[in-house]
């Protein structure tokens, strides 16, 4: 899956075979037949394991222990340091991997369109969580969270694809202050050592 997930996010789903993923995880065709059914199936259950690896990780960052504005950007901290670390590893800015596939064949395959719209699903609910608590606190002004948590949604898969396009880090950079400006926030004082 993890090899499925890394072609098809690098290159594109069109482009990757399933030799090409038999070969990067050193399986044999007739094994990767016997789990999965089609590529595309295939790629609804990396999808899946993706999801899973990041919901641990948002627990954490939304936890609500930690402050509304410093949940929101924790968020987009992750996501910078994730595209730092594929850009040190493949030269190149991947953007968010649910965008990629979904956009080039969620009208083909139902099922990898379902299943990154229920991804985003659960990304939104992460953030409307904090915005619902960021506007109890009277941080902002969102009465309805779920619409600004959208909002957000729509700007942070739009500025991972731009830079995805442009091959530029330094967006993916800028869109924590973006998006608190979005927000009517203040950025957090940074931490003292």
């Amino acid at each position: 899956m993890e090899a499925a997930q890394n072609l098809i996010w690098e290159s594109s789903y069109g482009g990757t075979s399933v030799d090409d993923i038999c070969a990067r995880a050193d399986v044999r065709k007739g094994s990767f037949y016997h789990f999965f059914k089609s590529k595309a199936d295939l790629e609804i259950a990396a999808l899946e394991a993706d999801w899973q690896f990041k919901r641990k990780c948002y627990n954490e960052i939304f936890s609500p222990t930690v402050p509304p504005l410093q949940r929101l950007e924790g968020f987009f901290d992750f996501a910078y340091e994730r595209q730092a670390d594929f850009q040190r590893k493949s030269g190149s800015v991947l953007g968010c991997p649910y965008c990629a596939v979904g956009s080039e064949v969620g009208i083909q395959e139902d099922g990898i369109r379902q299943k990154v719209r229920e991804i985003f699903s659960g990304v939104v609910k992460y953030l409307e969580s904090a915005i619902r608590d960021a506007h109890a606190q009277g941080l902002i002004h969102a009465p309805d969270a779920k619409a600004k948590a959208q909002l957000l949604h729509t700007y942070f898969t739009g500025t991972m694809s731009q830079a995805r396009i442009a091959n530029d880090l330094g967006l993916v950079r800028a869109m924590k202050a973006g998006a608190l400006d979005l927000l009517g926030a203040r950025q957090s004082a940074p931490a003292s050592a």
